[in-house]
């Protein structure tokens, strides 16, 4: 999973830019760049870490122009420190630059009929260069000396009939204007909006979540439709065009329950009123399945599931309370890259507030349960804390197998639900008493109330199903090579680097 974003304005957008890649960092607290471009020349920025700490007055200072691209990664293979961070370069035709968030599922394939026909060489494991690639290709295949809008989406079209998989992507055309587009299903999230400047000009801007927009004082127009390609040429106006509506909307429904600010509308459904939801059916849930429940209070496992736990305290009539204060400057356990770091950082993140949890029975409410392992190591910290008894909610339904559209979540073997009686998975996390989510309550959660029964979603973490229908055993075989946590160990970290955009540190 990753941020991206993409401005065209009428003035310097490198602070914006970069007000926008901290606004997302949430998404990808890999590594982070920003392209500008001025008269026609990019100017690049990025390295591996944190954007605060990417970024200094000098760096800003040489990103200068108008228009601009930036990226927040966060890698679903190989090792978490890489030098693949984006955006990416590449000088023919005319001079791209592109971020993308998502994960190509014949990238395999692609990456093969790039060196073998379209005679393009692609240097890194990075799907984002395959993508970048198949765009200047397209392009270039086209003959023109002048690109004008059509042109644009001409080679987008012919990128949608080849490319499959879940992805989001922002770029611009050196001396020509800022391209994004969004995958045939929906499946990664992109929203853009408007800005009127001090001179009754528009501004544009694109990103994965309407926070970021909102925050720089653009008015959100719309998401970007599943299939649809927009283009702002260089005279600032804005083009759109569908080029794939072959296929049936199915946005990611995990946006929701973990990686999306709860702040932010995707697919014209509030996130935080989601996760509200999740809470109320929960506890529903809980009221059919334990009526006669003995729970004194109910504490979030932060932040995340902090919306549904307080919700569903509310509908138990049961005390809510924070038991745990999170370490701020510790990075998301999910995102990190083998099992050991993950566990070595779970007491550094999360330390209980003992007052909360003595002589009690608790019920500790997480958004989703992945590994199992941080689970059971909470659990223990409030048994430690001194809870008489320790129940676990979760917010999602079992997670019983991988995602392969842009989210680092394990294979088959490193779920803790694949497999497995959620009767087991409570035994394994060593909790009293375990609940889950339905997908169907789920799913209602999430959905606009307009669209209610309507509204389809990628659902392929917890029923299996995936909606590109390219997903099968090989591709399992292939996807555990790559993000097994023995793989990571194997594969040694790369230096962390600063590259202009001919590589040089």
């Amino acid at each position: 999973m990753c941020g991206i974003v993409g401005i065209y304005a009428y003035s310097p957008v490198n602070q914006d830019l970069y007000d926008s890649l901290t606004i997302l960092q949430h998404r990808g607290q890999d590594a982070a760049g920003i392209v500008t471009q001025d008269n026609g020349k990019f100017y690049l920025r990025k390295s591996n870490g944190m954007v605060r700490d990417i970024f200094t007055l000098e760096h800003m200072t040489y990103l200068r122009g108008d228009m601009g691209i930036g990226h927040t990664r966060y890698p679903t293979a190989g090792t978490a420190s890489s030098a693949e961070s984006q955006p990416l370069y590449v000088n023919s035709p005319y001079g791209i630059v592109l971020a993308h968030n998502g994960n190509l599922t014949n990238q395999d394939t692609l990456t093969e009929e790039l060196f073998r026909t379209d005679l393009r060489h692609v240097n890194t494991n990075s799907d984002s260069e395959v993508l970048l690639n198949i765009v200047a290709h397209e392009l270039q295949s086209l003959g023109k000396l002048q690109l004008e809008p059509a042109d644009v989406f001409t080679a987008l079209t012919k990128l949608y009939q080849r490319c499959k998989g879940g992805y989001a992507v922002v770029g611009m055309i050196s001396g020509y204007g800022m391209f994004a587009f969004r995958d045939p299903h929906g499946i990664r999230p992109l929203v853009y909006g408007e800005r009127v400047n001090k001179d009754s000009k528009t501004e544009y801007m694109v990103a994965s979540e309407s926070v970021a927009l909102d925050a720089l004082g653009f008015k959100v127009v719309r998401d970007v439709e599943p299939g649809e390609a927009l283009y702002v040429d260089k005279n600032g106006t804005l083009h759109s065009h569908i080029c794939d509506n072959s296929r049936e909307a199915s946005p990611c429904i995990f946006e929701y329950v973990y990686f999306a600010r709860p702040d932010s509308i995707i697919d014209g459904s509030s996130v935080y009123k989601a996760r509200i939801r999740m809470g109320e059916y929960l506890a529903d849930k809980i009221k059919r399945t334990f009526p006669d429940h003995n729970i004194d209070v109910v504490i979030p496992i932060p932040e995340s599931s902090r919306p549904s736990a307080m919700e569903l305290a509310y509908h138990l009539n049961v005390k809510f309370r924070e038991g745990f204060v999170k370490n701020r400057y510790i990075g998301r356990t999910f995102i990190m890259p083998g099992q050991a770091e993950r566990e070595k950082s779970v007491k550094q993140k999360l330390n209980p507030i003992s007052l909360e949890f003595k002589d009690k029975v608790v019920l500790l409410v997480d958004d989703s349960i992945v590994r199992g392992t941080t689970s059971r190591k909470i659990i223990n910290m409030a048994r430690e804390a001194g809870a008489k008894k320790v129940y676990f909610a979760s917010a999602a339904p079992p997670i019983r197998y991988p995602n392969v559209y842009g989210i680092d979540m394990a294979v088959k073997s490193e779920l803790i639900a694949h497999g497995k009686t959620d009767e087991q998975v409570q035994e394994a996390i060593e909790a009293d008493w375990l609940v889950y989510q339905d997908l169907e309550d789920l799913i209602r959660a999430s959905t606009p109330s307009s669209e209610e029964g309507k509204r389809k979603f990628d659902c392929s973490v917890f029923d299996g199903k995936y909606v590109t229908g390219d997903v099968d055993d090989l591709y399992f075989k292939r996807l555990e090579e790559a993000r097994s946590d023995q793989s990571k160990v194997q594969n040694p970290k790369d230096n962390s680097r600063c590259v202009d955009l001919y590589g040089n540190a």
